[in-house]
């Protein structure tokens, strides 16, 4: 088996992380010369941790403009924006309140409102609000990171959950029977009409799973990150070596 030209193995989750920073600031340097500011859709999970710290270190705080990068999250659970389980305090934490990141320029899941579908619609309100979007157009976000679950879920598209087949809303509260509770997040439409797709997968424990997103059978239902295809984007992995077991 070939490992597809667009998956980057890296020896580590260091090295995976650095490579995602340095991608991060060249493509906001890019947008924000193009459009004037750099739209970029976050993941939660542990995955992702070193990548805010990396961003909000010295190292990298003054290579990006970020009072023109615009965050939004591609999923959330739902939780309260306090809870420890919230992808809003993981990134708060980790990236905005350690680079002083202002509110106007954060677009999160309002969790805080008690009903699921209520936050799902709320959001996909905001954004179209804060977007300029019309009624019948989907955003065209510069980035969207993503992560990978054991389970082959990506975002909070979940095996055989009814979120996989929504082509009409930006986001949508999921009810996923596993955990009996609803998550939030966006839909294929929106993630495969991103100009820029980053996964970030590391650790042995994805291994089996990476193999069959790549090379098992093609069932969407069954490993929901198989439907991430950018129509007229750019699709990259950046995987670890432990990660990576399988496909070489």
């Amino acid at each position: 088996m070939k490992i597809p030209k667009n998956v980057n193995i890296f020896p580590d989750i260091d090295a995976l992380s650095a490579a995602a920073a340095n991608e991060f600031v060249r493509l906001s340097a890019e947008f924000i010369k193009q459009n004037g500011r750099f739209t970029v859709v976050l993941s939660g999970g542990s995955t992702p941790v070193k990548l805010f710290k990396l961003l909000a270190s010295e190292d990298y705080r003054s290579k990006v403009d970020w009072e023109n990068v615009c965050f939004f999250f591609v999923d959330e659970r739902d939780v309260s924006p306090a809870s420890d389980q919230s992808n809003f305090k993981l990134a708060s934490e980790n990236l905005f309140k350690p680079l002083g990141i202002d509110r106007t320029q954060i677009i999160r899941w309002q969790t805080e409102i008690i009903d699921a579908a209520g936050v799902a619609a709320q959001f996909e309100t905001t954004v179209r609000k804060f977007l300029k979007l019309p009624a019948d157009e989907f955003p065209v976000f510069d980035l969207i990171f993503l992560g990978l679950g054991a389970d082959g879920h990506t975002a909070s598209l979940f095996p055989h959950s009814k979120a996989l087949t929504n082509t009409t809303n930006i986001g949508v509260a999921n009810l996923v029977d596993k955990y009996r509770a609803f998550r939030l997040t966006m839909t294929f439409p929106v993630i495969n009409r991103a100009k820029n797709v980053i996964f970030m997968v590391n650790g042995e424990e994805k291994a089996e799973i990476l193999s069959k997103v790549f090379h098992g059978e093609k069932d969407i239902d069954k490993y929901p990150a198989q439907g991430v295809s950018p129509k007229n984007g750019d699709l990259k992995w950046f995987v670890d070596e432990a990660a990576a077991a399988l496909l070489k």
